[in-house]
């Protein structure tokens, strides 16, 4: 492509440069609008400067990958819901044999999540778990943290729908599902072993000190994170239950009571009685009227006292009565709550079940080479019917910002491309750079490894894809195939080089440091040691087993 006029290639080059900045540095004192308005402002630039038309800006914008990224956002937030993140965090705990034996298993799930659910996704949710666990067993958050964030970089390269710049080369090449797979899952597991071991022998003195006891409190919060609520209908029963007998054990008290009383009452009969006088003698002297008025009273107080006691018994007896009306109209109430307890715990059951189907339907479709963006939108809309229950608390936890940003970025690119100057940089390279020889590889790996640190992965994409592409399909179709795979081993694994490599680890970084009561800053130079040998030995091993 020739150059443009050197009007529009500076002014093209400027709306890039502004959009360039935005997106690596989205907090720049002059102008912290953020990457997504810096997006918009690269786009609106493009078209102010007429370096592209406004039809040419909308023709530039990429619906299907706008399809496919917005139905597999759509499809992790429902899978969520649905505590599949939990289950891995279970899986994550289950007879786990130290520090090192968690380390490995971080990477581990780290990489099938992000296969399966996007690298951000998987980031985002699994952050906090790792800080929780760290924390419980006593043990240094920070190899932790670049174990899932490094992880999640490499295991999303594995599929089409594991990162953005995937689902970019996966629309753009039109690689079926299955043969992307293919051609990339052998270097992901054996970059994920790399990696593990990459990190088990830069912190294996740290990993092996002995902790201290695990902190209780710590173990609780982590059983609660990943538990998810349950039901227990068992426990109105119960209460109910301690209700009654409290009610009885009252009454049984109440009968006690009265029943001394009773006693008291005919014993003091019997004591009138007994200081009645026994002698003959005595009785002939008493004389008779007294006798007789001594003997009523007394068979009045004995009267008196059988009526009283006659009514203490009424009272028990209604009370009791009134207690067993009250257990029975409880009852009813009990297990009609334990029934709708029962009831909804089956139809969460059903739905997480009917959740992990439709995944799993999405995932075959894709394996059978059907259009992956309507595959995702599919399975969106079911999952929306299925809940059947108001979209909207789900919709809105969409990245629409993410789908903004990528507008304006197909339109900035497609702007600079107009320009001529990503053209005359790759016919300087091309001749260099031919994936038919070891040396063209490295050189190709090289320029994309450098190219996605500094201008981020997905624009090295959209700036290098069709170009190498048809550099490839010039040898013959596998080499094309391979030139775009390569594009995406690279393009994805470079982003553990730096910190700002990708969005994936900006996400474990953040999330870290605002962790409530877990909070950890990872650093840059931190992460860079790491990173840049992790970077070159998984890039060079993946190189070799890529077909």
């Amino acid at each position: 492509m020739a150059m443009a006029s050197s009007v529009k290639v500076v002014l093209g080059s400027i709306a890039f440069a502004v959009f360039w900045v935005l997106a690596v540095f989205p907090a720049v004192p002059f102008l912290p609008i953020g990457r997504t308005a810096g997006s918009l402002l690269g786009a609106m630039l493009m078209v102010i400067f007429r370096v592209l038309t406004p039809d040419q800006a909308y023709a530039a914008i990429d619906l299907p990958i706008l399809g496919l990224l917005f139905g597999t956002m759509v499809v992790s937030i429902y899978l969520e819901r649905a505590d599949m993140f939990k289950y891995l965090g279970r899986l994550l705990l289950w007879k786990t044999q130290g520090a090192k034996d968690l380390l490995c298993r971080i990477c581990l799930i780290s990489a099938i999540s992000s296969a399966l659910f996007t690298n951000d996704t998987s980031c985002v949710v699994l952050t906090e778990f790792v800080l929780k666990v760290a924390k419980q067993h006593n043990l240094p958050p920070h190899p932790f943290l670049l174990a899932l964030a490094s992880s999640a970089n490499i295991g999303s390269a594995a599929t089409p729908i594991g990162n953005p710049q995937n689902l970019v080369i996966a629309v753009q090449s039109k690689i079926p599902f299955g043969k992307f797979v293919i051609g990339i899952l052998p270097a992901m597991l054996v970059g994920i072993f790399v990696n593990a071991l990459i990190l088990l022998c830069m912190f294996w003195r740290l990993l092996s000190v002995l902790k201290d006891e695990e902190d209780p409190a710590g173990e609780v919060v982590v059983e609660e994170d990943i538990s998810s609520h349950r039901f227990s209908p068992a426990t109105l029963s119960h209460s109910a239950s301690l209700n009654s007998q409290e009610l009885n054990s009252r009454l049984d008290t109440a009968d006690v009571k009265s029943s001394p009383n009773f006693s008291g009452n005919i014993d003091n009969v019997e004591t009138l009685r007994n200081r009645l006088p026994s002698s003959e003698n005595e009785i002939n002297n008493v004389h008779s009227g007294a006798l007789d008025s001594a003997r009523n009273s007394i068979a009045s107080k004995e009267g008196t006292l059988d009526v009283s006691s006659q009514k203490r018994e009424e009272t028990i007896l209604s009370e009791r009565a009134v207690s067993n009306n009250r257990l029975r109209d409880a009852c009813p109430t009990e297990s009609s709550e334990g029934k709708e307890n029962l009831t909804t715990r089956w139809k969460r059951l059903l739905w997480k079940s009917g959740v992990y189907l439709v995944t799993i339907g999405m995932l075959i479709a894709l394996l059978m080479g059907l259009n992956m963006s309507w595959c995702a939108i599919t399975a969106a809309l079911a999952l929306v019917v299925l809940d059947f229950t108001d979209a909207w608390p789900s919709l809105e936890k969409v990245s629409y910002s993410l789908l903004i940003f990528f507008c304006g970025m197909f339109i900035t690119v497609e702007g600079f491309n107009k320009t001529g100057i990503p053209s005359a940089l790759w016919d300087f390279m091309e001749p260099h750079a031919h994936i038919d020889h070891a040396t063209g590889i490295a050189v190709l790996a090289l320029t994309i490894l450098v190219l996605s640190n500094l201008a981020s992965n997905v624009p090295t994409v959209l700036l290098l894809g069709a170009r190498v592409a048809a550099s490839a399909a010039a040898i013959s179709a596998a080499e094309e195939k391979k030139a775009w795979l390569l594009l995406a081993w690279v393009s994805t694994v470079a982003g553990n080089l730096s910190l700002l490599g990708s969005a994936a680890n900006l996400i474990v970084c953040e999330q870290a440091r605002q962790a409530p009561n877990l909070a950890y800053t990872l650093s840059f130079w931190s992460h860079l040691k790491f990173g840049v040998p992790s970077t070159l030995l998984v890039t060079a091993i993946g190189l070799t087993l890529i077909r």
